[in-house]
């Protein structure tokens, strides 16, 4: 069995898919910009406390 025999063989066996579609990047895109609006949701008191102490410093 040469290298290339085995190589198809594997590429056979487990289907190897090359690249994602547009939907897994689309759904990637969808759970990262959830995180980020929570994120933004619980953090919102602290960042407005926050730049109200650098508005009295200035």
């Amino acid at each position: 069995m040469t290298f290339s025999d085995l190589v198809t063989y594997f590429r056979a066996r487990f289907d190897i898919e090359e690249g994602q579609t547009m939907a897994e990047y689309g759904v990637v895109l969808a759970v990262i910009t959830a995180l980020v609006v929570a994120a933004l949701l619980a953090l919102s008191g602290a960042i407005a406390t926050a730049l109200n102490a650098v508005r009295g410093y200035l």
